[in-house]
């Protein structure tokens, strides 16, 4: 077991370096695809499920893409982005703890609720109406609140995604890292999920948040 985790951290550590020091989007994706054939062909030869690990390199290499391409076209739409999925993260736990009711998918997130659900996503729609105008943006606080909901659901439908990924085998959380609150994509599930539809969002419209009428 110590011999495998081993040669996973030879595997994917060079990958997360060599994309952190480049800095491009184009290079890390070029490296993620690498890295998956690299660890479903080993996978594969000391007899694991080589679907679930090259899907998680994939999983981690499409948002963290997404991210960085965002920054180089636009900050203001990647402070954005984090904006939002802070204010969901934060208003649901607030408004979970404080409402509680009616359960959102005990199956997979037992402390999850529908008050939760709504809370974050008004967070979301809120913050986003105070970007669009305390930056004096073109585009209607109205609608910037509306993608900024639209994210928010993303961002949470990401964070169940995790859970239910967690307990297909079993799994508290996603690592040891974070005393008390898991591992580091416990912290971020919901960002991975929202970082490649914002970047979707600018390609269709073809800039980041500053150029939206």
């Amino acid at each position: 077991m110590l011999t495998k985790r081993i040669l996973s951290a030879l595997i994917l550590a060079p990958v997360a370096l060599l994309a952190t020091w480049v800095g491009s989007w184009a290079f890390a994706l070029l490296i993620a695809a690498g890295a998956v054939i690299v660890a479903w062909e080993w996978t594969r030869l000391v007899g694991r499920s080589p679907g679930w690990i090259a899907g998680g390199v994939v999983y981690i290499a499409v948002p963290v893409a997404a991210i960085l391409w965002l920054r180089d076209q636009d900050r203001e739409t990647a402070f954005w982005l984090l904006l939002v999925v802070w204010a969901t993260d934060t208003v649901a736990y607030a408004a979970g703890r404080l409402i509680g009711g009616w359960k959102l998918y005990p199956r997979i997130s037992p402390r999850k609720t529908w008050a939760g659900l709504v809370g974050g996503i008004a967070g979301a729609a809120l913050v986003g109406g105070v970007v669009a105008a305390r930056l004096g943006l073109a585009i209607s606080p109205w609608t910037l609140a509306a993608a900024s909901a639209l994210l928010s659901l993303v961002a949470q439908g990401g964070d169940l995604f995790e859970s239910a990924v967690k307990r297909r085998f079993d799994a508290k959380d996603a690592g040891t890292l974070i005393p008390g609150h898991g591992g580091l994509l416990d912290r971020v599930d919901g960002l991975m999920a929202a970082a490649p539809v914002a970047a979707l969002f600018c390609l269709v419209s073809g800039g980041g948040i500053t150029e939206w009428r």
